[in-house]
């Protein structure tokens, strides 16, 4: 038998992709962070997009799979989001609430047609109108995100399924406003799973962990929480931890 007939018929292997580097703008009136502590195990991805409407649009998402194939997924998510985020909540956006919904859904079709079928991928999608001090957001199966201001925290809940599991699932998009000094932190599953002798840190350590911090700025937020988590776990391996933080000047 020839090598040609040996191999005939056969495809070369697909060759899997990985997200570009995220950057995390500069904006006047608030704060951006992000930082993670990685066991390179899992599939969390995070990006942002800026618009000419000083709208902040940004998601963290935690894809299931092997790690080589959920960042391959990421890449195809990320590239669909930084063409269509400035696009849908740019000037010429009328409602909020539909702009982002809509992006939700071509999201979710992304991880749909990168996965070449069901993929469950938790997504945090959120939207930060600067001049109004609003934040407009969607929770599609991920850990709660959580909002400190004067009043107290509050929790920034799931509302709908996690991508990657239906065609049409659809979301609603909430509303948060937040007050001058409010501070909001977007944790990944990872950490809310992080284990440690008393069990998983959760979302009421979490939060725990906010209402006690002293931080001023977002990176601080950021490195608060992750030296809590890893003081929970006291040397625990642990999976991917990633958090997302912000803070209103």
């Amino acid at each position: 038998m020839s090598m040609k007939t040996m191999f005939r018929g056969s495809a070369p292997s697909k060759q899997l992709r990985q997200p570009a580097p995220t950057i995390v703008p500069q904006l006047q009136s608030v704060q951006i962070a992000a930082a993670y502590r990685a066991a390179r195990l899992g599939g969390d991805f995070y990006d942002f997009v800026t618009t000419e409407s000083q709208r902040l649009v940004f998601l963290l998402m935690d894809i299931a799979g092997k790690r080589d194939q959920a960042l391959n997924i990421a890449a195809a998510v990320q590239d669909r989001f930084r063409a269509e985020a400035a696009q849908y909540m740019g000037p010429n956006m009328l409602n909020q609430s539909d702009a982002l919904t809509e992006l939700l859904l071509g999201l979710n079709r992304t991880v749909l047609d990168a996965s070449g079928g069901v993929r469950c991928a938790p997504t945090f999608l959120g939207c930060y109108d600067e001049p109004m001090g609003t934040l407009w957001y969607l929770n599609a199966g991920h850990p709660s995100g959580l909002v400190r201001d004067q009043e107290g925290v509050t929790l920034l809940e799931a509302n709908g399924i996690p991508l990657g599991l239906f065609s049409h699932s659809t979301h609603d998009a909430q509303i948060c406003v937040l007050q001058p000094g409010a501070s909001v932190v977007i944790p990944s599953k990872g950490l809310v799973e992080a284990k440690g002798k008393g069990g998983e840190f959760g979302i009421e350590r979490l939060k725990e962990s906010l209402q006690a911090g002293s931080f001023s700025t977002a990176y601080d937020l950021c490195q608060t929480v992750l030296n809590a988590v890893e003081s929970f776990g006291k040397g625990t391996p642990q999976n991917d931890v990633t958090i997302l933080g912000l803070i209103r000047s």
